[in-house]
């Protein structure tokens, strides 16, 4: 394992070889964003199955982390599983989606969106119709 000699951060920096020889449920390392995480503790906790983790076990995950769209408490999660990082020479250039925003600061500012409203008053006014067209046809 290489380490940066660097005191201040206590970074660890790990290759890709290192971490491609981590690759099974006794050890379990994976790459996300030039990141070394040890998900061999997380294998049975995880909600997609410990197969996807497997899976994607001693590789660069960024790609797959990403198309599976996880939320913020994920990515929160995940930092407790950090180790490390890989050594520059390693690097690869990768791009963190952005995290779903279901509504605006501007619509917070405005009291919420407006699709938190709408849904509920249609099927209301859904539910009443029904209700009204049933009993009228049953002669209530």
């Amino acid at each position: 394992m290489a380490d940066t000699g660097n005191t201040t951060t206590d970074v660890k920096l790990f290759s890709r070889e290192e971490v491609s020889k981590k690759n099974d449920c006794k050890r379990a390392w994976i790459v996300i964003h030039n990141s070394v995480y040890d998900v061999t503790d997380f294998l049975n906790e995880h909600p997609g199955g410990e197969e996807v983790l497997l899976e994607q076990a001693g590789k660069d995950g960024s790609e797959a982390f990403e198309d599976v769209g996880h939320s913020t408490d994920a990515r929160d999660l995940m930092k407790k599983y950090k180790i490390g990082e890989v050594i520059p020479a390693d690097r690869i250039e990768t791009q963190e989606k952005p995290t779903l925003n279901w509504s605006s600061d501007k619509d917070e500012a405005n009291g919420g969106s407006w699709k938190s409203w709408v849904i509920p008053v249609a099927l209301g006014v859904f539910a009443t119709l029904l209700y009204r067209f049933y009993f009228l046809s049953q002669g209530h």
